[in-house]
């Protein structure tokens, strides 16, 4: 995979994290591919004052939402966080450890899908909004605040039915460690930054312990950490 050029632009945030986390569990696995991280600015301080800045020129022709993540494959850009794993999924997961085959394996796959989207429409956005209103609202809100953590409770409710007897949130049986799992671990292993107890719900709280044991998980949550 050495031919392979692969540039991650990002942050060590839950989306961020997301496709490093992936990338190195990939490299764990296949032992590639190698790549690249550019950590970014997502400051509005910084906006025609730092190079690496998400609405500077250079990339917003990369991604015209000038968000992180973004890779760049060989000269191809992806953004979207879930379409970043599928995508990197599709290029280097080729015995399928952390995926499914659509073509050999749809109900898993579609299963996949599924669960990806049920955390990228909905996790992600309400979390993110529960983080804007509890932590960086420049006035106090408590509509905000409340409806926004209220809606990412009631999704841990659904993780929690999902994960009452099973060890992971795809495949056969107890499942398998899969994309679902990392994109959706992302963002609940940072719940306690507003303040949400994990211990509500134990087998979600099993998952995360689970998952954060792995050690590309380790390696992956790190990336970007250091200035």
């Amino acid at each position: 995979m050495s031919d392979s050029k692969l540039t991650l632009y990002g942050l060590p945030t839950p989306n961020g994290i997301t496709a490093s986390i992936f990338l190195e569990e990939l490299k764990a696995a296949y032992g590639g591919p190698d790549y690249e991280f550019v950590k970014m600015s997502i400051s509005d301080a910084d906006i025609g004052k730092v190079h690496n800045q998400v609405k500077a020129d250079w990339f917003i022709k990369l991604n015209p939402n000038g968000r992180i993540p973004t890779i760049v494959h060989n000269g191809f850009p992806v953004f979207e966080t879930s379409a970043i794993i599928l995508y990197l999924a599709s290029q280097f997961d080729k015995e399928h450890k952390f995926s499914y085959d659509p073509a050999t394996d749809p109900l898993n796959y579609s299963e996949e899908l599924q669960w990806l989207f049920f955390t990228h429409g909905g996790i992600g956005p309400m979390q993110g909004q529960a983080n804007h209103f509890i932590k960086f609202a420049p006035e106090d809100i408590p509509y905000g605040k409340n409806r926004y953590l209220n809606e990412t409770k009631r999704l841990y409710n659904v993780l929690a039915i999902r994960l009452q007897d099973r060890d992971w949130l795809t495949g056969p049986g107890r499942g398998k460690y899969a994309l679902a799992d990392i994109k959706t671990y992302s963002w609940v292993s940072k719940s306690s930054f507003i303040g949400i107890d994990l211990n509500e719900w134990p087998a979600v709280k099993a998952w995360v312990d689970r998952i954060a044991e792995r050690p590309a998980v380790k390696a992956g949550s790190a990336v970007g950490s250091s200035s």
